[in-house]
């Protein structure tokens, strides 16, 4: 064994009195404190900001959040058995149906049945599974519906296909409380295995040559064929890029661990298998210039400029060619993650349902950086930086539920909403709602 330098040994000892800190909130190294007569080190479980419990669950699991400027919080549920889709916060347990049961209540039902092949309802007015929210600088509530709810007639579920005009991007006027405008997908853009997990908006007029703004929208699909789609706001037409490029799609045989327990995804009726997620976390930098994205099942980040994205392949016959060239891999970053979230000081979170926290990208250091860590950070499912400088996550307890574990649900109520305060005054990202004069 090489002996030890005089500066490596002093790098040494500080590196350890830092790790015997019993400051919890200021450094990675603060995950650690000393107890008992020998002073013993463990691991405290927290670091960062305070986690402040918002919202609790009782009656419906949830996936989506988002929260208005004027307050009020909106979440959304994958439906099977759930009565509704999408809710609104009513008070600090319970929630209801938003904008209307109605509206959550597609005429003919959930799906239909042909030739034995499972469909979902391709009703364009009503909601039927919405895996996602996002509220614009503007206070509009977007609303993306995968129009494929889960099917669990024979206690072995099933997700049918999506049928043209069941998938859907919704806007959604907060001050009154109606829809929009309503955006559906040609089959080249959405296919029938397709499953629309999250978006990000570019609100900016000259994003686009229409003025009116782009959506990337995260095509997740299990069934493999993941990658981007992107929605011209004022023409509703709609296009792809990065479908199945290596940096979208699953890691094979990834085996991460939740709560200390190695996961191997067990459906009830299937053999043992591994979680099938791909392309799943995806958010824009500062301004609009950047979109890092991964697979769920990677530990890896990447990112790609938007300018890629946005190249129409219906205009340009080599953009999809262009887009796969300018993949970069920024490394690894400490583990699987899932939903991703920005704030004003072009802060990335990421969140990491293998570890129990947060963590930020920091494109100026150029690594993945602790933010908030915490043991009741039990699969933060979606995260939204609010108008009033906090970020709010969903806690869905995902790892347990049936569908992952032979059928068995061992999730226990409540599910969270958690929120902890954004560093250095931080607050939501105002530049991409941009309107021509430069106000939100």
């Amino acid at each position: 064994m090489k002996s030890l330098t005089a500066t490596a040994f002093a790098a040494l000892a500080s590196f350890s009195a830092a790790q015997n800190s019993t400051n919890s909130n200021t450094s990675i190294n603060g995950t650690f404190s000393t107890s008992g007569p020998h002073n013993v080190r463990f691991d405290t479980g927290t670091y960062g900001p305070p986690v402040e419990e918002y919202h609790y669950y009782y009656d419906q699991w949830p996936i989506g959040l988002a929260a208005s400027r004027t307050g009020r919080v909106f979440a959304c549920y994958t439906r099977g058995t759930y009565a509704y889709t999408l809710g609104e916060i009513i008070n600090q347990t319970a929630e209801a149906a938003y904008p209307s049961m109605e509206l959550n209540t597609p005429e003919g039902g959930l799906y239909t049945t042909t030739n034995g092949i499972q469909f979902g309802s391709n009703n364009q007015t009503a909601f039927i599974s919405v895996q996602a929210l996002y509220i614009t600088p503007d206070d509009t509530l977007w609303v993306l519906d995968t129009g494929r709810p889960t099917i669990d007639e024979s206690q072995a579920p099933s997700m049918p296909y999506a049928a043209p005009g069941g998938p859907k991007l919704v806007s959604i006027n907060l001050s009154n409380n109606s829809i929009a405008r309503t955006y559906t997908f040609p089959a080249n853009v959405h296919y029938p295995d397709s499953y629309m997990n999250d978006l990000r908006f570019d609100m900016r007029p000259n994003v686009t040559e229409s003025g009116g703004g782009i959506a990337y929208i995260v095509d997740s699909s299990n069934e493999g064929r993941t990658g981007f789609i992107m929605v011209d706001l004022a023409t509703g037409e709609s296009w792809r890029q990065l479908t199945q490029h290596p940096s979208t799609l699953r890691t094979y045989a990834d085996v991460p661990s939740y709560n200390g327990i190695p996961f191997y995804l067990r459906q009830k009726g299937s053999p043992l298998g591994f979680q099938q997620e791909g392309l799943d976390g995806a958010e824009l930098s500062l301004y609009g210039d950047v979109m890092y994205y991964s697979p769920l099942t990677s530990d890896y980040l990447y990112s790609i400029e938007t300018q890629y994205l946005q190249a129409n392949p219906n205009n340009d016959t080599l953009s999809a060619k262009r887009a796969f060239d300018n993949v970069k891999n920024l490394g690894e970053r400490g583990g699987n993650a899932n939903g991703f979230s920005s704030d004003s000081l072009g802060n990335v979170y990421m969140l990491m349902p293998t570890n129990n926290a947060i963590y930020i990208y920091n494109d100026t250091t150029l690594q993945a950086e602790p933010y908030v860590r915490d043991p009741r950070i039990i699969w933060p499912d979606s995260a939204n930086v609010g108008f009033d400088g906090y970020i709010y996550f969903n806690i869905n307890q995902l790892p347990y539920q049936p569908d992952w574990n032979d059928g068995v649900d061992g999730r226990q109520y409540p599910g969270l909403i958690l929120r902890s305060k954004l560093p250095d005054g931080a607050g939501k990202n105002m530049i991409l709602g941009a309107s021509t004069n430069g106000t939100a």
